[in-house]
């Protein structure tokens, strides 16, 4: 089941956010250490702001997959979405978890008034999720030269946009 986050769900979605920085360290800019959204209170919070801000989560008896979407707080970039956060447990993926993940936010945007552009970064370490972007109609912008660092690894970041005029079906 695919379905926005409540406040009741902040704790399952701290836990996920934490692993899912600890298993692919280099596909987040975030760390436990500086992850806002590994702490309960600040997930509530943000989904407080609703509907500019949603974490939308896939449920396989438990939280198994998680994407997050905002709209740019800045007036004159309020036409612009910010994709974030996509991850879906090892042991779910390759089922279409992130796929139907991707469509749920995407709907979120269109229905969104004013929003024509959802832009995102995916990490060079995750070139299963720039596929997955790619398929769903999202087109590189620019890439980042040694955007992230961990354990003496760096990766650039390639920072994609979709016009929601040009959905992929």
């Amino acid at each position: 089941m695919i379905r926005l986050l409540r406040e009741e769900d902040a704790d399952a979605y701290a836990e996920l956010r934490r692993k899912a920085l600890l298993d692919a360290p280099l596909a987040f800019a975030s760390s436990p250490d500086d992850d806002l959204t590994s702490d309960p209170g600040a997930v509530r919070e943000q989904l407080r702001r609703a509907p500019e801000s949603i974490i939308v989560g896939a449920f396989h008896d438990r939280l198994v997959g998680i994407v997050g979407l905002y709209r740019d707080r800045h007036r004159k970039c309020s036409h612009k979405a910010h994709l974030w956060g996509m991850y879906v447990t090892p042991a779910h993926r390759h089922r279409g978890l992130a796929s139907e993940l991707l469509r749920a936010v995407l709907r979120h945007a269109e229905a969104m008034p004013g929003v024509s552009w959802v832009h995102l970064s995916v990490s060079s370490a995750a070139p299963e999720a720039q596929r997955l972007y790619e398929s769903a109609g999202f087109r590189p912008w620019g890439t980042e030269p040694d955007a992230l660092r961990h354990d003496g690894h760096a990766v650039s970041e390639l920072h994609m946009a979709l016009h929601l005029g040009s959905v992929a079906a």
